[in-house]
């Protein structure tokens, strides 16, 4: 059962002391600044990355993983007599996934499952698998399972400003002014890989929230209990208690993680971005 690692990258968005608790080895994501390129989790924070945008008006540019750095993360590792588990950030979205299937390359008993997924999305499947260890399955069984769950994690998110998906290009400056004047709140759904616009919500963010719980909690007896992370991106405690309280109320979740997200969402969405992310019984429609 010790033989087996867990391993993610830094999208998964997991806090700190639940990836010391369960040992779960993390590769950070590259984060640059002006001329100076950071590690997500580790030299930068979220706040900084704001602060920066607020001083210079700059975004933020985010890079994968590169071989050699997937090659120095799993040496030490391997080198224990470990086999590695290891969920990158959706093959969709970055290359990452690519990255890390390469290195793996180069040793035995390394397995790249693409999450498929984003923030907590991953985290999920990463929990679930920590556990899949816990109970005595084997490599294989854990890797079958775990991919199985990557279309089963339900990851979205409500985003209140469309300031930094205009600036990074993934809103044009005529749906950014439409939004605004109408005050329009996109929900951001990972299907299929893919990051896209499931819904425009219309009012004001807290209430636009207790909305997107209720539709997003309303089939119940289809989501597995076990977990759910309320995921924002430096939403005020207000915003974030009253989520919170929401799904207490509507599910009885074994466990309920409120998680500030990382720099790599933090960068492509700004900071007023909440989503309860949780996992289904079966495949997400």
């Amino acid at each position: 059962m010790a033989d087996i690692i867990i391993t993610c990258d830094s999208t998964a968005d997991l806090p700190r002391e639940i990836c010391e608790k369960y040992n779960i080895p993390v590769i950070p994501l590259g984060v640059t600044l002006g001329d100076k390129t950071y590690l997500d989790g580790v030299d930068i924070t979220p706040d900084e990355v704001y602060a920066h945008h607020a001083k210079t008006g700059e975004l933020p540019k985010t890079t994968a993983a590169n071989v050699g750095d997937f090659i120095d993360f799993f040496t030490p590792i391997v080198n224990e007599g470990k086999t590695i588990i290891h969920f990158p950030i959706s093959s969709e979205m970055s290359s990452t996934y690519n990255n890390a299937l390469i290195a793996a390359s180069e040793f035995e008993n390394i397995h790249i499952i693409d999450s498929r997924n984003l923030s907590s999305g991953i985290g999920l499947i990463v929990l679930a698998a920590v556990e899949m260890v816990r109970s005595g399955m084997s490599a294989e069984e854990i890797v079958e399972k775990a991919t199985e769950l990557t279309k089963c994690s339900d990851a979205s998110f409500v985003i209140d400003n469309l300031e930094y998906l205009h600036k990074g290009g993934r809103c044009s400056a005529v749906a950014m002014l439409g939004a605004n004047l109408l005050k329009l709140k996109p929900c951001i759904d990972v299907t299929n890989g893919k990051m896209d616009v499931s819904k425009k919500y219309r009012g004001k963010y807290g209430e636009v929230l207790k909305q997107y719980v209720a539709e997003r909690l309303a089939d119940i007896q289809n989501i597995d209990l076990t977990r759910i992370f309320v995921t924002h991106a430096g939403c005020s405690d207000e915003i974030v208690n009253a989520v919170y309280e929401q799904v207490k109320a509507t599910a009885n979740f074994k466990e309920i993680i409120v998680n500030r997200a990382g720099c790599t969402i933090s960068s492509h969405c700004g900071a007023d971005t909440l989503g309860i992310l949780f996992i289904r019984k079966s495949p997400k429609a």
